[in-house]
């Protein structure tokens, strides 16, 4: 099993000094990666459903402040030697796919081939809609036909893509990236089209877990995972390949009134059985949300977590 953990692209901590500390802590840790979410604006009104709240209240708009996730990680890549830098997830609808393809090639040359790209569709309609981004609701199919435009231009002599929604040709693409044929792309959702997507276009599925909106127990990963197989498997590739990176809180130890322990809280070892029990069924990695406005208390949580679960796990 391979670990990793949050960055915070707002508040207190994302500031350079915080997030620096925090990127070389898990470096020197061990951890295998780190990952960052993906606003470039938060409208002043929005309607749009949060998929991870049970009231659908997304709780990261209030100030409406932002790092950009790729600038973010390229300033990381500077002051850190072997953990990856994960994008969790790029909303692949947002950008230029031209700009974006070169952004991440060049994220991957510069951290010496450390990048791996988790991509999603999106959920606020407002936000495509300020950025002019392609339709809301083709989101899908946009970001399907950018991943084959990504994988074009980071593969291919003489890049030529013609598309419903982007084409080119008679173009150089150059540096290539490090990573060959390209990074690995793990690919975020949680329905049936997304794990066809991760199947298909992917290198791993990259599901949320162990939320009130999306607790992702281990009976329901499994059935979910016969169909990441299947998909796969009808696609002519190996099933065995594709990576299955689940995101999660790590609680504090609790007791909830219903009296069932949440996935992920409690002593280590209950956090060990936790692990082992996604890793039993094919889990190969969990990016743990040890997140706070305070930096001491994040990184105190990090050692203890490398110290008590990774050194065991």
């Amino acid at each position: 099993m391979q670990f990793g953990f949050y960055l915070p692209n707002n508040g207190p901590t994302a500031r350079p000094d915080p997030l620096a500390e925090i990127a070389r802590r898990g470096d020197s840790l061990g951890f295998h990666c780190m990952v960052v979410g993906d606003h470039i604006l938060v409208p002043t009104a929005v309607n749009s459903p949060y998929p991870y709240t049970v009231g659908g209240e997304f709780p990261g708009g209030e100030s409406g402040e932002y790092l950009e996730q790729l600038t973010l990680l390229s300033f990381l890549a500077g002051i850190t030697t072997n953990i990856r830098l994960v994008p969790s997830v790029m909303i692949v609808p947002y950008r230029n796919p031209l700009l974006a393809a070169k952004m991440l090639a060049t994220l991957d040359v510069l951290s010496n081939g450390r990048l791996t790209l988790g991509v999603g569709v999106g959920w606020m309609e407002e936000e495509f809609v300020a950025l002019e981004a392609p339709p809301f609701d083709q989101r899908g199919a946009v970001t399907n036909e950018y991943l084959r435009a990504f994988k074009e231009l980071w593969t291919s002599e003489h890049p030529t893509f013609e598309g419903k929604y982007y084409r080119f040709s008679d173009i150089n693409f150059l540096p290539k990236p490090v990573q060959k044929p390209h990074p690995p792309i793990w690919v975020g959702g949680q329905s049936r089209r997304a794990i066809r997507r991760a199947a298909e276009l992917g290198n791993g599925w990259h599901p949320v877990g162990a939320i009130p909106a999306a607790p992702l127990e281990p009976e329901d990963l499994a059935q979910d995972l016969v169909h990441l197989r299947r998909y796969a498997e009808n696609a002519g590739r190996d099933p065995a390949e594709l990576d299955v990176a689940i995101k999660a809180p790590l609680y504090d130890p609790q007791m909830p009134s219903a009296g069932s322990r949440r996935r992920f809280s409690g002593d280590p070892e209950q956090i060990l059985q936790d692990v082992q029990t996604y890793g039993d069924i094919g889990v190969t990695h969990i990016i743990f949300d040890i997140r706070s406005t305070d930096l001491n208390q994040t990184t105190e949580r990090m050692a203890w977590f490398a110290e008590e679960i990774q050194a065991h796990a």
